[in-house]
């Protein structure tokens, strides 16, 4: 489903070359349960946003869901990013004056569905991870993990075959990270493929495969289960 060739990404500060990636091969199956793993500056965020579609990479072949990314344009980039994977990140980016409904039929509205069918897809998804008691409250109305299951609601509406969730539990506490670690468990158990960025060991743990890397490069790929 997913496979990277001697992916390569420098950037330019001031002028002065930055290697964030000095050439990953990665290959994930679907149904895979994967985690990347690294510290700080190690180049994961950049191979996370490399394979959300949300950047590009410097030289190397990507190719996911067996097409090619290399030299799309960015309309192409965004439907096969929108149409193939779900997103969860750290600080939710939920939409603060909309409530948890509006929230998670987002990507519905985008893709041109009609009101009714979206609101009502949305209120099944919040019923899935169980915050139908929450579906007209606005973000502020709620707690962290109540906003992260919100962000999971709305990655999933759209039935992506991936699941990309970066540091989803950084700004929880222990239990809400459980909570969420847990349904993107549950997430994987129902045939997605999930990858969940992170920098945090036990987090790791709870993949069934663990990459790790560091100085952009990865150093470990093992089998979790």
């Amino acid at each position: 489903m997913i496979k990277l060739v001697n992916i390569k990404k420098i950037y330019h500060a001031d002028k002065v070359p930055v290697t964030a990636l000095s050439g990953v091969d990665l290959s994930v199956k679907e149904g895979e349960f994967v985690s990347i793993i690294g510290r700080s500056g190690s180049g994961k965020s950049t191979l996370m946003h490399i394979i959300g579609c949300l950047d590009t990479p410097t030289s190397g072949e990507y190719i996911l869901n067996g097409i090619s990314v290399r030299g799309m344009d960015s309309d192409r980039m965004a439907r096969l990013r929108r149409d193939t994977i779900g997103f969860v990140f750290q600080k939710f980016h939920l939409m603060p004056n909309m409530d948890a409904v509006a929230n998670v039929a987002l990507p519905l509205a985008l893709a041109g569905v009609d009101r009714k069918e979206r609101e009502a897809r949305a209120i099944e998804a919040l019923e899935k991870v169980g915050l139908s008691d929450r579906a007209h409250h606005r973000p502020g109305e709620m707690s962290g993990g109540q906003q992260q299951r919100v962000a999971i609601a709305r990655a999933m509406i759209a039935k992506p075959k991936i699941l990309l969730a970066d540091e989803p539990t950084g700004n929880l506490d222990a239990a809400c990270a459980r909570d969420i670690l847990s349904k993107i468990s549950d997430i994987h158990k129902n045939g997605r493929t999930v990858i969940l960025i992170t920098h945090d060991d036990m987090t790791a743990m709870r993949a069934d495969r663990c990459i790790k890397i560091a100085d952009g490069a990865i150093v470990d790929d093992r089998k979790l289960n």
